[in-house]
């Protein structure tokens, strides 16, 4: 399985998805958008993972290269391909879809459940997971599910945490992939998000977490891809 991944900002990469696809043996390239790299030919990946970042899903005028990210999307899909959407990789799969994207009524960043939704999830590579599992979440933005899309996950704080179409795209609002140190890197370059809120943690609690909460994360990671490549 050839991975392609697209990464918005220097801080937010691929992360332990990496580090899994090296221990399963599958390559891994990567385009680095916010450096004006190109795009690979659609013959050169069997599955595309569409990173993170601060910017938003609607932000064409200011990031010049979104347009062409959003195409290239638009045709890895076409093409049958596998595409993985994380956070604002699953807000612009679902934009491309035809759904909306938006702010969310509250910020959601730290260590909070999610719940998947059991009817629909039962034939789909998510339900690997427990029932209710604690993730790390970071983001502003939320979208309307697709009107091809089968509703995976929801938290207290947004409603549309994941969602599939078919069996070959997958959207992930929330984040699988971090490791303490991308939690810190986060927390570095992107630190004017905490404003206060129900749903924001303070950085010491989100630190003082990481050590339990990042095994178990990763463990989840490893399971779920492992699930949706064989899928």
């Amino acid at each position: 399985m050839r991975l392609h991944v697209l990464q918005h900002v220097p801080f937010e990469g691929p992360a332990k998805i990496e580090e899994w696809a090296a221990k399963a043996g599958h390559p891994v390239g990567l385009t680095r958008l916010y450096a004006h790299e190109a795009l690979p030919g659609m013959d050169t990946f069997d599955m595309l993972v569409v990173m993170g970042g601060p910017m938003g899903a609607h932000d064409d005028a200011q990031f010049r290269w979104m347009k062409g990210e959003k195409l290239f999307i638009e045709l890895a899909i076409q093409r049958g391909k596998k595409v993985l959407g994380v956070c604002l990789g699953a807000q612009l799969i679902a934009g491309i879809l035809g759904a909306k994207v938006y702010p969310n009524p509250q910020k959601e960043i730290g260590w909070f459940p999610i719940e998947l939704d059991p009817p629909n999830v039962r034939h789909h590579p998510l339900n690997v997971l427990p029932q209710r599992v604690t993730v790390f979440h970071w983001h502003g933005d939320t979208f309307d599910l697709p009107e091809c899309a089968t509703h995976l996950a929801r938290s207290r704080a947004c409603e549309n945490q994941a969602f599939a179409v078919g069996k070959n795209v997958i959207g992930l609002q929330f984040h699988l992939e971090m490791g303490m140190s991308h939690i810190e890197s986060l927390l570095r370059h992107a630190s004017t998000d905490l404003a206060a809120g129900e749903f924001v943690m303070a950085p010491e609690e989100m630190l003082d977490l990481a050590p339990s909460q990042v095994p178990p994360l990763n463990a989840a990671l490893h399971r779920f891809l492992d699930s949706f490549t064989q899928s």
